[in-house]
């Protein structure tokens, strides 16, 4: 029998905001729910929910020096006309974050995209030239 031991647990609270999250109807705009660690208790928080944000005001919103799980509900404007709102997971890891939070961040990566069920992964390690709109449209329209 194999067990796996995990560094970071992604409580209750978190899972349900997420279910919460990804079942919203919405009309138009992105909204983004944003997951830190909190390394005093090894589990994962909601740091923000924003409604209605752009790429730009999101990343501004982000911090700079610490690691992020974001998952981003997108509104898309396909070539053909229509607009679809796709989930997309973006690891906001800035390669000026302290080591230590950089490892939790890192082992506990794989069981959040699993919980996340997210469309598309976007990797960020720098701020300001790893996230901007034409990226995800790109991301997502490949």
């Amino acid at each position: 029998m194999t067990s796996t031991a995990k560094t970071v647990d992604i409580n209750e609270d978190v899972t349900k905001a997420l279910r919460k999250f990804r079942f919203q109807r919405r009309s138009q705009g992105h909204a983004a729910i944003v997951i830190k660690i909190n390394k005093a208790a090894l589990k994962m928080v909601v740091d923000e929910e924003y409604d209605d944000i752009s790429i730009a005001d999101l990343v501004e919103e982000l911090p700079q020096n610490s690691p992020r799980y974001v998952v981003l509900s997108y509104e898309l404007k396909h070539r053909d006309g229509r607009t679809s709102f796709p989930l997309v997971f973006i690891n906001w890891a800035p390669s000026s974050s302290e080591t230590t939070m950089m490892t939790l961040h890192a082992s506990a990566l794989l069981d959040f995209q699993r919980v996340a069920e997210a469309n598309k992964t976007i990797e960020v390690r720098d701020a300001e030239e790893g996230l901007t709109k034409a990226i995800v449209d790109e991301k997502l329209l490949s």
